[in-house]
């Protein structure tokens, strides 16, 4: 019996990763969607074509066992992944040190382990068939410390340090490796951070939809590393050009808490 080969979406319930189904789905792609909240993941799955086009798997990636749990179910229903868009994550805004250290640690297994997990999972199969993909939605955010995101922001610097590297040692398998960065996206992400009255909310957004748009061009490309916005191209480039300390300046005014807000808890 052939191998039932899918696209894994994580995060899939809203934001990028909704976007992510959504175009994939219309391109022809079969899916396997993840994420924790399973009544939205129903309803998407359903609207998508059913479990014969768009499976939902009901899951806490930042457990510790969430990617061996994922990869026996799937190997149960003869699904392999062809490609590996790892999207789920979570952000807090707010001083560092009035947050709750549980926070930080949640946040280092969604955005980190769970992140490396999966590709540990689910890419060794793609080399030895050789073709497949992987897609970590990065963030802006990996390309400079950001007072006030401070974990998020180094953890997305984790993923993105990763994806490059894992890029060059998959050469030549016929396994491709983006690593997704896109700036300021209008979707949840902004209310479970805290972040929703910060300055960076006011600078041009870039729709899920587009930045899908664009991952999806640049893989068919073997583009590592994707900006969709040129302005945050722009912004990336002309960092080489001024001093550190003015970087980490500008980004602390972008995300600073408002005068008479406390850290969110």
């Amino acid at each position: 019996m052939a191998e039932d080969l899918r696209a894994l979406v994580t995060g899939a319930s809203s934001g990028i990763g909704e976007a992510f189904a959504r175009a994939l789905r219309a391109r022809g792609d079969r899916l396997v969607l993840v994420a924790r909240r399973g009544d939205r993941l129903a309803r998407l799955a359903e609207e998508l074509g059913g479990a014969e086009a768009a499976l939902p798997v009901t899951l806490d990636l930042a457990e510790p066992e969430a990617a061996e749990t994922l990869q026996a179910q799937l190997a149960a229903r003869g699904i392999g992944v062809s490609l590996l868009v790892n999207n789920a994550g979570v952000g807090y805004g707010g001083r560092l040190l009035e947050q709750p250290r549980a926070r930080h640690r949640a946040m280092i297994d969604l955005d980190v382990r769970a992140v490396l997990d999966l590709t540990r999972t689910f890419v060794p199969p793609m080399v030895e068939r050789g073709r497949g993909a992987v897609i970590n939605v990065v963030s802006m955010s990996a390309f400079q410390p950001v007072p006030f995101l401070a974990v998020y922001a180094a953890s997305k610097a984790f993923v993105l340090s990763l994806t490059e590297s894992l890029a060059t040692e998959l050469e030549g398998t016929g396994v491709t490796v983006q690593a997704l960065c896109p700036g300021n996206i209008p979707t949840e992400f902004q209310q479970v951070a805290g972040t929703s009255d910060v300055r960076f909310n006011r600078t041009p957004p870039t729709s899920a939809a587009e930045v899908v748009d664009a991952a999806l061009r640049g893989l068919e490309r073997r583009t590592v590393v994707v900006t969709p916005s040129l302005k945050d191209r722009v912004t990336v480039a002309a960092q080489a050009f001024v001093p550190r300390s003015w970087v980490r300046r500008a980004a602390a005014e972008l995300f600073r808490p408002p005068i008479g807000r406390g850290a969110r808890q």
